[in-house]
């Protein structure tokens, strides 16, 4: 089993063009049917989540190919979304 937690010491790419995306930052979950709907890592410029622009990418859970033991692969080419995080 994983946890949500875990996925923040994961590294996110591309396959769709290979370019790194970052780590994960968080992840949105729909509690009422207990599953990951997304995951969010921060968008170019960003430091640690806090410093830089403020837009996130929101990777639906559907664009996910593969979760590693470091890293999530996932294909970005028609689904790319920014977030913009309040």
């Amino acid at each position: 089993m994983v946890r949500a937690s875990d996925f923040r010491q994961k590294e996110v790419i591309n396959i769709a063009d290979g370019k790194r995306l970052g780590f994960v930052y968080d992840v949105e979950i729909d509690m009422s049917k207990g599953v990951i709907e997304s995951i969010i890592v921060p968008g170019p410029g960003k430091f640690l989540g806090l410093f830089g622009h403020d837009t996130d990418y929101v990777i639906p859970w559907d664009s996910i190919k593969k979760v590693g033991e470091d890293i999530i692969l996932v294909d970005m080419s028609q689904t790319m979304k920014k977030k913009y995080l309040e």
